[in-house]
């Protein structure tokens, strides 16, 4: 691969990520809107992490792992009720590592 080719690419990189993000800044400055939208957009970052988190919890190996042997799955039950009870973020992750770190020792 020449270097034209890779400068292209990193540009053409560049510009896919960089006009998604400047678009709606662009088109939304002093706008108000809607409430509507507004709570609506207050339920896309749970959505998302949602999404992220929930392959890795429940996926090992290629394979479906809702069984009792999945220590992370047991993990997140309290960390979630940490999040929830104390809103912090701090908390959880002590939560979290803490049950990983007593189920290891206990199942090892």
């Amino acid at each position: 691969m020449d270097q034209t080719t890779i400068f292209l690419t990193i540009l053409g990189m560049a510009v896919v990520t960089y006009l998604p993000r400047v678009i709606p800044l662009l088109v939304l400055t002093g706008r108000r809107l809607p409430d509507l939208v507004i709570a609506w957009l207050g339920y896309v970052p749970p959505a998302v992490l949602a999404a992220m988190l929930l392959p890795s919890l429940v996926v090992s190996d290629g394979q479906l792992a809702i069984d009792v042997g999945n220590l992370f799955l047991w993990a997140a039950l309290p960390t979630f009720a940490a999040a929830i009870l104390t809103r912090n973020l701090f908390v959880p992750v002590l939560v979290g590592m803490a049950v990983v770190i007593i189920g290891r020792l206990l199942i090892i």
